[in-house]
């Protein structure tokens, strides 16, 4: 039986809940800045790389994260606990320190994203999963403002505009690495294997798609189908947020805090993109197309997550880590088929409404095998 919370206490964990939220930014700060330095330190053949390289980085944290995280969360039989590993800490400093010695070299930059981007996607999902709020603030900060130095100094054309971003990354892990009270559950290895293949599916599609739409139609497009899906990923943060708090455990206040979130993250991409924020943020490849209609579509792309959040949260919990693969896997082979058709009416727009489907259908598929798992086996 659940016990009630004091008002006051409930009050606290909601401001650190809202907090941890916006501490989000963070994360999503990373790829943002590194396009936004490379627009002004790489030449458009190397910003296209890189674009794909972000990609890729992005897959490798969601990899990574699946086997050190959300395996153990979706673990039923044990007690979830997770921690941040020190030795992918260790080789996050290691390779922030040999690319801060290097920090003109694109191709160095490209083989260092996915263990910097892996390290801060398991840190901070430790941090939300665990509820270690504090910790998570100031790690959170440190990323931001390495990545605000980083960013202002691009702006300036220096070329070390790299090094205030990665100084931030080795702080952040830093906090994360902190000792904590308790020790990470094994996760099952069934499980681990199915969550693993899960991501591994589904996050694979976003790499390969934007490696043809480069070899396709270009370093630009490349570059702005990146830049777009980094902008509408700030819509991800309190969708991330979300799915992490559910997997431990079911909450209406992360679910209304979330919601709102999302509405507020809306309301300040349309007020950015309306007063010229990031044109001027990523240069010519945003500047030099029709931005609005892409965008848009993007962002009903990541708002639908929220309708697919919650029943993919409460299938976890239940330990239906197959069926999820199973269904996670058929809906991803069908997107990136018919995204893979669209891009050859060379218009990035459609690939977001085909993205946008593919989340839809998502949505009403965990929801029906939902309702069908709860019908033969309530809990």
């Amino acid at each position: 039986m659940s016990v009630e919370l004091p008002p006051q206490i409930r009050l606290r964990q909601a401001a650190l809940s809202l907090i941890t939220l916006v501490g989000g930014v963070s994360l999503a700060a990373i790829p943002a800045a590194t396009i936004s330095i490379s627009s002004r330190i790489f030449t458009i053949q190397e910003q296209g790389a890189i674009a794909v390289a972000i990609m890729v980085a992005t897959f490798a944290g969601q990899l990574t994260f699946a086997a050190v995280v959300e395996s153990r969360l979706s673990s039923a039989a044990t007690e979830r606990r997770v921690t941040f590993p020190l030795w992918l800490a260790a080789l996050s400093i290691l390779t922030a320190l040999v690319l801060a010695f290097n920090y003109q070299n694109a191709v160095l930059l490209c083989i260092a994203l996915p263990v910097l981007l892996a390290s801060l996607e398991v840190g901070r999902g430790v941090s939300v999963a665990e509820r270690l709020d504090v910790r998570e603030i100031w790690a959170a900060i440190s990323v931001g403002v390495g990545a605000l130095v980083g960013v202002l100094a691009g702006f300036a054309n220096l070329d070390w505009a790299l090094l205030p971003l990665v100084l931030g990354i080795v702080v952040a892990t830093g906090i994360r690495s902190m000792p904590v009270e308790h020790r990470a559950s094994r996760p099952e290895p069934r499980v681990m294997a199915w969550v693993v293949t899960d991501v591994a599916i589904t996050g694979g599609v976003y790499p390969v798609l934007n490696a043809v739409i480069l070899a396709l139609l270009g370093p630009v497009q490349a570059v702005l189908f990146t830049s777009i899906s980094t902008v509408s990923g700030l819509l991800a943060i309190p969708l991330n947020f979300l799915r992490l708090r559910l997997l431990k455990e079911h909450s209406r206040l992360d679910i209304v805090i979330s919601a709102a979130a999302v509405l507020v993250a809306l309301l300040a991409i349309g007020v950015a993109e309306a007063l010229g924020v990031f044109g001027f943020l990523f240069g010519e490849a945003w500047t030099l197309s029709a931005t609005a209609l892409a965008l848009t579509l993007a962002c009903l792309w990541r708002a639908a997550s929220l309708a697919t959040t919650i029943p993919f949260a409460a299938l976890r919990r239940m330990g239906e880590a197959k069926l999820l693969t199973l269904l996670r896997g058929a809906v991803a082979i069908v997107t990136a088929i018919a995204a893979l058709l669209v891009l050859q009416l060379n218009e990035l727009s459609l690939v977001f409404v085909v993205l946008l489907c593919g989340e839809l259908l998502q949505a009403v598929v965990y929801e029906a095998a939902r309702r069908r798992r709860s019908a033969v086996r309530p809990d």
